[in-house]
């Protein structure tokens, strides 16, 4: 039975937002004015951050956050994303190569109804919603990103795991012909990750199709990407192609790289350093006053009991 979590940031129906308005107050809207990319608008601090390239893709708001929104040119241009390269520009100017047409995602293992389906078809399948969510990277930097998708728990009911299933393991594409950086030696290809079924279940979890309320630039993952706003950002892993439910923990890219910089659980947890960086505080992008880092990136009401008992040193 897939339980509800209820958290005083969900929204009801009314408070839907019509698909052209976005606030972004860091000067980008105003610079599009200017070039005339986009038109005039009666209150510029909701005019839409969008790219005229990417194919809108409405949602109906679900989630809101009090905060500033990072400017969609940072979101787009300042990217983890080592299958394009190690520099923070790299995909951004390198993940043109990657086609995302046809896509198929394989949902298998150990599942009543395993399936192979369709990018067309897998944006089809259940509502999509806008949740507006903080991503906060192990380096220490963060953003606030409006992701467009569905809960992650809607697709793994719709293939039924069966009761042996304990862990759910994520692949994204391997093909260095179009991801460049998969050349280099730097990680293990494809890359992987990982989430107990629990945390995979939870509605928190998100299956991204879309950012700013477009689909998802090849950059940031597209054309399917995990979210995990509880988690450091390499867990959000991206360009899946398959979704394999197993019993036993899986083996993820940055674990068999760096075991003692990166556990398998990498939850926010301002308390528990990287070996190279103190966790305790970060940098909004867009921002230059560094701020406290929340446990659990902030949603600690939600999740925390999912690790009640647990060392979370230990298990970091």
């Amino acid at each position: 039975m897939l339980l509800r979590f209820r958290s005083p940031h969900d929204l009801t129906e009314t408070d839907a937002t019509p698909e052209a308005l976005y606030m972004d107050r860091r000067g980008v809207v105003a610079g599009m004015l200017a070039a005339g990319l986009l038109p005039q608008m009666a209150q510029p601090a909701l005019a839409a951050v969008v790219s005229s390239t990417l194919p809108p893709l409405p949602a109906r708001r679900t989630r809101a956050l009090n905060e500033e929104w990072t400017s969609f040119d940072s979101v787009t241009h300042y990217n983890n994303f080592y299958e394009f390269g190690t520099g923070k520009e790299d995909p951004a100017r390198r993940a043109g190569s990657l086609r995302t047409r046809p896509w198929t995602v394989k949902i298998d293992g150990l599942v009543a109804k395993p399936q192979t389906i369709d990018i067309d078809r897998l944006i089809r399948l259940f509502p999509l919603e806008e949740r507006i969510y903080r991503l906060r990277c192990v380096e220490g930097w963060s953003m606030v990103i409006p992701w467009t998708g569905f809960p992650l728990a809607k697709l793994l009911s719709m293939v039924e795991p069966l009761g042996s299933a304990k862990f759910v393991a994520f692949e994204t594409l391997r093909d260095p012909r179009q991801m460049p950086g998969q050349r280099s030696p730097v990680l293990q290809w494809p890359y992987v990750e990982g989430l107990r079924l629990d945390e995979a279940m939870h509605p928190l979890t998100l299956m991204a199709l879309g950012l700013y309320g477009r689909v998802l630039p090849n950059q940031n993952g597209a054309p399917v990407r995990l979210v995990v706003p509880w988690k450091y950002g390499f867990k959000s892993i991206k360009s899946i192609v398959r979704i394999r439910l197993v019993d036993r923990q899986p083996p993820t890219s940055w674990n068999l790289s760096a075991p003692n910089e990166y556990g398998f659980y990498s939850n926010v947890n301002p308390e528990v350093d990287h070996p190279r960086w103190s966790q305790a505080r970060e940098r909004r992008i867009g921002d230059w006053l560094p701020r406290k880092t929340l446990p659990y990136n902030g949603y600690g009401e939600e999740v925390a009991s999912l690790y009640k008992g647990m060392n979370l040193r230990r298990y970091f």
